[in-house]
């Protein structure tokens, strides 16, 4: 075997396939681009099994090469040996310096061996971390996650519907409240006065309404029978008017059965016609269909003289209606003017009486205005409000937290979203708790953060740059987990929504 097989580097392990260099992790949501990316365990066992093939095969034929090499070197030694006896047997010991200066021969078998124990330990480290880079691959594909994300929520801001002074404060920052929970309390005492008093009033115009009423004359009810007649009449009228236009209806819709009947009949007429030429039917079936024709042409006359009299009735009807009409609306005119005014004033007091009680409902609201209760579960924050305070309606008094209803608002590049679906599952550690909470996506957004700003980009105008945009991404809490009731709005939290 020459002695450059062991020195020669393209003899030495192949190298890999470049199928099977994985890339490496990538930034942010591990997204990558990679089509092994989506490779599964199955494909990289295929993958694993042709690259161990084909090292054994080239193990093969290493070992035939070998086996060639050395039954070569081993004919020219042979040959060598001869020629040495043949010229000259009695120098012996002048060529013992040569025998020492000979090379010692190659362990073929001892390399071989090596070079096969080196694939095989190779293969062996090789087919684990393949399959352990692929699962990893594979996981840090299956989800995208960002810090860019906080917990959001309602805050109410809780001010007074009207002026007073603050008798009672129930709370502070930081305080626990249920809905329904009473908060701030104003000095009722100038609003029950105002209370008692729109009553009065009230009362005061009921009064004036049943002292008006009896004075409407007797001849009102009469005159109201006239004009109640007459529109009796009129709704009589209307009745009739109906009946006669849907009678009118069902003539033109027979008139239009009977001209389809004859045209039916005209075309059955000409067909019949034809067949009796050819003497294909008999002068009696044609006879027939001739009379039928006949028969169905009367039909139409006759239903076209009920369409016209139902249209005069109609005509006739409606003419009656506007007379009536016109005389419901002379008897309502001819009313004495004296009654007229006597009702005007009754409608005067009624409504006199209508604002008076609007005024007492709206003292008794302002009454209930001084007790301010929480609208939901939350935590208060922000008070300003101290007893004794004067506060004016519309002002300020604190901020309160719905803990009831909150969501995360995760802002992903939006090259991190082109798997994102409504409704997986996510995984959210919350900063400030060191805990994981269990959420979904809630819903996708309509557009980019930058398009709701105040001053949205203008892409058509100067100089552009591409700059990765966010888009916010609500995720709700999944309910009734453990320390819950802990989280708040603006909490630091990072977010893993899983594809897989």
């Amino acid at each position: 075997m020459p002695d450059d097989f062991h020195a020669s580097p393209e003899r030495s392990l192949p190298e890999p396939h470049h199928d099977l260099l994985l890339p490496s992790s990538t930034p942010e949501g591990a997204q990558t681009s990679d089509p092994s990316a989506s490779a599964t365990p199955d494909l990289a066992m295929r993958m694993l099994y042709d690259e161990q093939s084909r090292l054994r095969a080239e193990l093969d034929e290493l070992k035939k090469k070998g086996d060639k090499d050395e039954a070569g070197k081993k004919g020219g030694q042979g040959g060598k040996g001869g020629g040495g006896d043949d010229s000259g047997g009695g120098e012996k010991g002048g060529d013992s310096d040569g025998d020492e200066k000979k090379k010692k021969p190659v362990d073929l078998d001892g390399d071989k061996r090596k070079r096969a124990r080196y694939i095989f330990i190779s293969v062996l480290v090789l087919i684990p971390l393949t399959i352990l880079l692929l699962l990893l691959l594979w996981y840090l594909g299956s989800y995208e996650n960002t810090d860019d994300a906080f917990i959001d929520g309602h805050t109410d801001p809780i001010s007074t519907r009207i002026n007073g002074t603050v008798t009672s404060v129930y709370v502070e920052n930081t305080y626990r409240v249920k809905k329904g929970q009473l908060l701030v309390e104003l000095d009722p005492r100038d609003n029950q006065v105002a209370k008692e008093q729109a009553y009065a009033n009230y009362d005061q115009a009921q009064a004036a309404v049943r002292a008006q009423s009896p004075q409407v004359p007797i001849t009102s009810n009469q005159q109201s029978t006239q004009v109640l007649s007459s529109e009796l009449d009129v709704v009589r009228l209307e009745a009739q008017l109906r009946q006669s236009e849907e009678q009118y209806l069902s003539a033109v819709a027979n008139l239009h059965e009977a001209e389809a009947n004859q045209a039916n009949a005209d075309r059955e007429e000409v067909r019949y016609r034809k067949l009796v030429v050819k003497d294909e039917i008999s002068h009696e079936q044609y006879d027939q269909r001739l009379t039928a024709r006949d028969a169905q042409a009367a039909q139409v006359a006759s239903r076209r003289e009920q369409a016209e009299a139902a249209k005069r009735v109609v005509a006739q009807t409606d003419a009656q209606l506007n007379q009536a009409r016109a005389q419901a609306q002379r008897d309502r005119a001819n009313l004495p003017k004296q009654i007229e005014m006597q009702r005007q004033m009754l409608a005067q007091r009624l409504a006199a009486a209508a604002s008076s009680k609007a005024q007492a409902d709206q003292a008794e609201l302002n009454l209930e205005y001084t007790k301010i209760y929480a609208p939901e579960d939350g935590i208060v924050g922000d008070k300003q409000v101290q007893t004794a305070s004067r506060v004016t309606a519309g002002q300020e008094l604190l901020a309160l937290t719905q803990t009831n209803d909150i969501w995360v608002t995760a802002n992903f590049k939006e090259t991190q979203i082109r798997k994102m679906r409504k409704g997986q599952k996510v995984s959210i550690h919350v900063d400030a708790l060191g805990e994981d909470f269990d959420g979904f996506v809630e819903d996708l957004p309509g557009g980019t953060g930058a398009i709701y700003s105040l001053l949205p980009p203008e892409n058509a105008t100067g100089n552009y740059v591409k700059v990765v945009q966010r888009l916010p991404v609500r995720i709700r809490f999944k309910p009734g987990q453990r320390d819950a009731e802990r989280l708040a709005p603006g909490m630091s939290v990072e977010p893993k929504v899983w594809f897989r």
